[in-house]
């Protein structure tokens, strides 16, 4: 099965969805977004796939969102596109994309929704339980 992920190492979020995708028997295509950003046709078509608006595929924690005033009245659509694609670090992660859909995977769990069934036990970083030891997914 084919699986891409627009990854940060960085991220926690983003290394928990990647470990997610390895502990499904998958090795995806691993695009780290920061140093090789998509194509403006690329980043809208993530978005529109992820059924998302460009607002809700920003990241504001740690980037230069406020200070571009990218959260005042009247910032288009258009505007924040622009914003991310000359700032990557704007671009919230990580995006997943399979033959089953395309995600915003934040929680990083949400990539469960994309990939074949998981039923083995898989604990995040930080010692949250995804699946249990009975390889039910823990909501």
């Amino acid at each position: 099965m084919p699986v891409t992920i627009y990854h940060n190492p960085d991220c926690g979020t983003s290394r928990n969805t990647l470990a997610l995708i390895r502990h499904a028997g998958i090795e995806p295509t691993v695009i780290e977004y920061l140093q090789h950003p998509p194509t403006r046709e690329r980043l809208i078509q993530l978005i529109d796939e992820a059924m998302l608006r460009p607002r809700e595929a920003v990241r504001e924690k740690g980037t230069p969102f406020a200070a571009l005033g990218l959260g005042e009245p009247g910032v288009t659509d258009e505007m924040i596109i622009d914003a991310m694609l000359a700032h990557p670090i704007l671009i919230n992660r990580p995006f997943v994309v399979t033959p089953m859909g395309t995600r915003l995977c934040r929680p990083s769990e949400v990539v469960l929704d994309i990939l074949p069934p998981v039923t083995r036990p898989f604990t995040k970083e930080d010692g949250e339980v995804v699946i249990d030891a009975q390889g039910q997914r823990v909501r």
